[in-house]
């Protein structure tokens, strides 16, 4: 396989997703890894676990591997392109989720159906990484997952309480993967598929805005 197709990934995926990584051709002592996500620099991702992983990547290489990361889609592209970046070698690491891509990774979704994950996210961790070590070597197969996350329960979250079914009908809620969508579309509420980084905006604008929401998190559970 060629130089510029032999990836490493740093991953988060499941509820969540995969993270990309390149290796270059360096002869060099000190190597600069370029690791890019769409989420902005103050989100927790980058925050407490982007940035503490690539200063401990920096320590224990002795400053020769050090991690550059570019928040917010700075290097170009869209989200859902993520994994093609690292793939490619536009980036060499990349932090994304496979619900960017729909039905392009069908054996991570099983952790993205209705009631399959735990409410807590440490469960969901293991689980998916442990799921990812044993059968997700072929769907990954054209970069090389680092890590492989999943969140806690999902949750609604709208300007308006939602205690019941009815109160589900025609409520707009922003998905965050394909069967998350189907599945609040059989509850009657209304689908809308939009990047993470988008959300605050559209949750402030347009529209009946008492009807709007957003389902943070992964699979559907009985309390979402």
């Amino acid at each position: 396989m060629p130089d510029r197709r032999r990836l490493l990934t740093l991953g988060a995926a499941a509820l969540a997703a995969p993270t990309l990584l390149r290796i270059p051709r360096a002869a060099a002592q000190e190597v600069t890894l370029r690791l890019h996500h769409f989420l902005p620099a103050v989100s927790n991702v980058q925050r407490f676990f982007l940035n503490p992983w690539a200063q401990k990547i920096q320590a224990e290489s002795g400053g020769r591997l050090r991690i550059q990361i570019f928040p917010s889609m700075q290097l170009g592209g869209a989200p859902p392109q993520l994994y093609d970046q690292a793939r490619d070698g536009v980036a060499d690491i990349t932090w994304t989720l496979p619900g960017s891509t729909p039905g392009r990774f069908p054996w991570i979704e099983v952790f993205e159906l209705p009631f399959v994950s735990h409410k807590r996210a440490i469960v969901n961790c293991k689980a998916v990484q442990e799921y990812a070590d044993r059968h997700l070597r072929e769907e990954f197969r054209e970069v090389h997952p680092l890590c492989i996350w999943g969140h806690g329960e999902g949750l609604i979250h709208s300007r308006r309480e939602v205690r019941s079914m009815e109160d589900l009908r025609g409520l707009k809620l922003r998905f965050p993967s394909r069967l998350n969508g189907e599945a609040l579309r059989a509850l009657g509420a209304a689908p809308v598929g939009m990047p993470v980084p988008q959300v605050p905006e559209a949750l402030s604008q347009g529209g009946d805005r008492r009807r709007r929401g957003a389902l943070g998190g992964g699979a559907l559970h009985p309390s979402a």
